[in-house]
């Protein structure tokens, strides 16, 4: 029980003997999250010292209580643009930058309460019901809106407050003679130097953001720095994440609910996914809804801390594992390093220019657009096609909370549509004395008295029309006095379908024979014995398997089988 409830104390044991391997991936994993802090910081509207709290508080609370081995939570690209486009509908950061601090932090304290509370629910398979098609959509939405929304750092251009894509490219379009071309030649030579190290340069590729950086800045300086345009971030304070309790208002909560539970859902997503990813090399169990306690716990626990929203880091998971980490312990030795960091060399990253962010941000941004799983959807599928482009160009053009919801809307609609259209096929008996789908051999005989059917679907709400106009069909279409329904593939069946089924069998007793099922799972039978259906339909309407179905039917029979199947067919009614 304790162990369920501090899934650390399974672990901690396991880190006394590998210690040594989660310190230097540790290490590893400080020197890749600073960058990356200030960045994804920048990119949520917020100062940068708010990117190192999320990467101090989140990673420690996350391994402690989550299930993954390898993975890192703190601030990720994704999350830090849902944060920004939920909150400056209320308040613009550049106007009123305290107001959109305090409603960031009631944003955190949110979506981990939402978080944390479907976790108790046990609702960790939630996130297997959104379509992989929605997250390439989403996130490559997200990695082309950050491009665009980082142009003004590139051009040195004031672009206005919230700007839409066509609004930036148009107003940049326009005032292209106001570029400040020393902003714009360290912007491009950050990003370029950033591509070198990345592509050309493979053993300092995992630091190629840190390195980029720094030549940038000294790039900056070079050219003249704040004399020349080229701003910096900033003073960072040198302290550690103050506690400041988040303004629960009802007025806040109210308008921030909707955009919290975007934001847990989407963070809950990102963190397993990640964490299943990783597992795949790793062969270790994940429990999603461990994960989403974990998830949720972070949250809530940061937004004490000045930290906004975080969740599972695709770069920083795979670098850690890959460093070599064993347990969660890496990740609590990447923040503790990270508060040394920032106690001592803090003064240093204030010197970072907006214009070298930008240019980093701008590869960020190209990095979550994932051309390969965008070319497998384009060739494979065109539903998952238009799932996809409904997420993407919603993120696009509308807000991000619309984009998620309407592209899981759309999936779960696909998803709807083909289970509700199961196969349903004539058997018929071939030379060989095999039951075979009819349309694989034309020869194969059918009993005249009787049609064999093979459902392939789950009996439910959204599948009862298509079988029940198949049996309307027959019923007026044919002389069949009886149906056997081979169900091996019939996964389950809800109320509804219980209930149509019932009233189905108890019609065609009435007017004709008999419906009868075979092979039912007992899973898919637990509804209709629970619910008195089978009361309903009366005995002898079950069988274990065909065979001892077709006989007991034969023995029902009022007439003579004209066609002869099976041999019960040359029963006593010839």
């Amino acid at each position: 029980m304790l162990q369920k409830i501090f899934p650390f104390l399974v672990w901690l044991p396991l880190a006394k003997k590998s210690w040594k391997d989660d310190l230097i991936a540790g290490i590893t994993g400080t020197i890749i999250v600073i960058p990356q802090a200030v960045a994804f910081a920048m990119i949520a509207g917020l100062p940068p010292i708010y990117g190192f709290y999320t990467a101090m508080i989140t990673p420690i609370i996350a391994a402690l209580f989550g299930s993954s081995y390898h993975l890192i939570s703190g601030p990720t690209t994704a999350i830090s643009i849902v944060v920004y486009s939920t909150l400056i509908k209320f308040v613009n950061p550049e106007t009123d930058l305290e107001v959109f601090i305090s409603l960031a932090l009631v944003l955190t304290f949110l979506a981990g309460l939402f978080q944390f509370a479907m976790g108790l629910l046990k609702m960790g398979k939630l996130v297997n019901f959104v379509s992989h098609s929605v997250i390439i959509g989403f996130t490559a939405g997200a990695g082309i809106l950050i491009a665009f929304k980082q142009l003004k750092h590139v051009f040195g251009i004031e672009v206005p407050q919230g700007s839409s894509i066509p609004e930036i490219v148009a107003y940049i379009f326009n005032h292209i003679s106001e570029t400040n071309w020393y902003v714009f030649i360290v912007a491009i030579g950050t990003l370029g130097v950033a591509l070198i190290i990345k592509t050309l340069i493979k053993p300092l590729s995992r630091y190629y953001m840190l390195i980029a950086m720094v030549i940038g800045s000294v790039m900056a300086i070079w050219l003249g720095g704040d004399a020349n345009g080229i701003k910096t971030v900033g003073d960072i304070p040198s302290n550690l994440p103050p506690f400041r309790i988040p303004d629960l208002s009802y007025e806040n909560v109210a308008k921030l609910s909707s955009g919290a539970m975007v934001l847990a859902l989407l963070g809950l997503i990102e963190a397993v996914a990640i964490g299943r990813s990783i597992a795949l090399h790793t062969h270790q169990k994940i429990s999603g809804n461990q994960e989403f306690i974990g998830q949720g716990l972070s949250n809530l626990i940061a937004s004490f801390f000045s930290s906004y929203a975080g969740s599972g880091s695709f770069t920083r998971s795979g670098v850690n594992h890959q460093a070599g980490a064993k347990t969660p312990m890496a990740a609590i030795f990447a923040s503790v390093f990270l508060m040394l960091v920032l106690l001592l060399l803090a003064s240093y990253a204030s010197y970072l220019p907006k214009a070298a962010m930008g240019g980093i941000i701008l590869l960020v941004g190209y990095n979550l657009i994932d051309f390969h799983h965008i070319r497998q959807v384009l060739k494979s599928s065109g539903r998952e096609l238009i799932v996809l482009a409904i997420t993407l160009l919603g993120t696009l053009f509308f807000d991000l909370e619309f984009a998620l919801l309407a592209g899981i809307f759309a999936s779960f609609f696909f998803y709807m549509e083909r289970t509700s259209k199961p196969n349903i096929a004539t058997l018929a008996l071939d030379t060989k004395g095999r039951l075979i789908n009819k349309i694989r051999d034309r020869n194969a005989l059918e009993c005249s008295n009787m049609k064999i059917l093979r459902i392939d679907g789950s009996l439910y709400f959204g599948s009862i029309e298509k079988i029940s106009d198949y049996l309307s069909n027959l019923y007026e279409q044919n002389d069949i006095q009886h149906v056997l329904i081979s169900a091996d593939g019939i996964n389950f069946i809800d109320l509804a379908a219980a209930e149509w089924l019932t009233h189905e069998i108890i019609n065609w007793q009435d007017t004709r024979g008999g419906i009868y099922i075979s092979g039912l799972k007992q899973v898919s039978q637990d509804i209709i014995q629970k619910g008195g259906f089978a009361n309903k339909m009366g005995s002898g309407v079950f069988f274990e398997d065909k065979k001892h179905a077709i006989a007991a039917i034969h023995k029902k029979l009022e007439r003579p089988c004209k066609e002869k199947a099976f041999t019960e067919c040359d029963g006593l009614h010839n």
